[in-house]
Parts: C-alpha cells; structure tokens; sequence
C-alpha cells in the first residue's frame, strides 16, 4: 500500500472515531460509549505496534484503556516494550499500565525486556513493581530468558532484585543450566562468581556441565568441571 493510500486510510479511520465519539456525546449511550472506548483501545494497539508515540498518546489522553489487549493478549506495554522504547514503556506506567499484564502465553513484559537484555527497561518495570517470579507457559522466567540469551547485565540485575542464583525451575534446570546450555560463556562466568552450584542436577542427572557438552560447548563445559 503507498503512503498516500495508507494515510487516506487512516483519515477515514479518524472521520469513523470522531464520529461515533460525537454520537455518545449527543446520545449518553453506554452502549455507544462502550463502542467508541472499544474503537480507542483498537487504535492505542494499532499505534503502538507501528510505534508511533503521538498518535498512542493521543489515544490515551482521549479515553482509551492503557491495558486494552489484542488477539495475542499484548498491551501498549508489552508492545511498546518489545520495541524497546524506555519513554513509552515509563509514560504508559505513569498513565496506570499494569506490569504485570501478562499475554496468552502468559509471557510478561518484564520477561519480554529480559529476553531483549534491555536492562533499562528492565529497571522501569522492576521499580513499578514487576514481578520477578511469574511463570509462562513453556514455564520460563525473566531470569531464564536473560541466562539463556547470554544477557549479563540483566541476570546482574535479577540478582540483585533477590532471585536466587541456585533456584531449580522446570526439570530441575537452574539458571547456570541455561546459561552453559546455550554456550553464554560470560553468563556462566558471573553465575558462578555470584555462587551457583555447578554440581547440581536436572531431572536427567545432568549437571550444566554435561548440558554444555551435550550442546557442543566444550569450552564452557571445561570451565564448569575446573569451579
């Protein structure tokens, strides 16, 4: 679609929004009131999947709910998140986003930024309240996504936010387990500094490093069988 189809698509958009928002205006239908704020929620996503800041703002100011979800169950947040925009992600929260809004796979914002290793995003959302021990439904956490990315500066900072350097998830897995089983040489490094124990086993018997090996990374497996 050209640019100047897209923007008279939009304008007629604008024109159908404008104009259900002066009918429960005139009406004080809950009905058409329930419409209109459903219309609102509808472009708030749709502005923020494209990441345009002054239109989702706009959507706001003029009603919309900052925890409207679309078909995956992703809010603002969770969009705005994943594009990695720190101002939206602070401004939505300002606004009342819940942080913990999580989509239908149960992912969460916080685990999302984790994945991303984008620790100041991370912080955002950690200072608002995000939960660092909420679940997914392939069982993961915030401090297995970061682990299993490699992301040092952000396993730093669950750390530090008191997630437990030795805690066993799904199958016995620790965080060290994922990190040498993705071959995350420098997250492995840092988990074993802050204390993680490559002695202990999965569901399997295997310890992390016979995980590396089993993967191929015989170097992060050597580094584990010399701590």
């Amino acid at each position: 679609m050209s640019r100047s189809l897209r923007g008279i698509s939009r304008f007629l958009r604008d024109v159908a929004l404008a104009s259900s928002l002066t009918a429960a205006l005139l009406c004080g239908s809950d009905a058409l009131s329930q419409e209109t704020e459903k219309q609102l929620n509808v472009r708030l996503l749709e502005f923020s999947k494209q990441q345009d800041k002054a239109g989702a703002r706009r959507m706001v100011e003029e009603g919309a709910s900052v925890d409207s979800r679309n078909r995956l169950g992703e809010t603002p947040l969770m969009l705005w998140v994943k594009a990695g925009n720190a101002d939206m992600v602070a401004w939505l929260i300002e606004k009342g986003a819940n942080v913990n809004q999580d989509s239908l796979n149960r992912t969460t914002p916080l685990m999302a930024a984790a994945y991303a290793g984008r620790a100041d995003l991370m912080q955002i959302l950690l200072a608002a309240g995000a939960d660092v021990d909420r679940i997914d439904q392939v069982f993961k956490t915030a401090m297995i996504y970061a682990a299993a990315q490699g992301h040092v500066e952000a396993v730093t900072l669950l750390l530090a936010r008191g997630v437990d350097v030795n805690r066993a998830y799904a199958h016995n897995l620790t965080a060290l387990m994922w990190a040498a089983g993705y071959g995350k040489t420098e997250c492995v490094q840092l988990l074993l500094a802050r204390g993680a124990d490559p002695t202990l086993k999965d569901d399997r018997g295997k310890t992390a490093a016979d995980i590396a090996r089993e993967q191929g990374y015989a170097e992060v497996a050597a580094l584990l069988k010399t701590s």
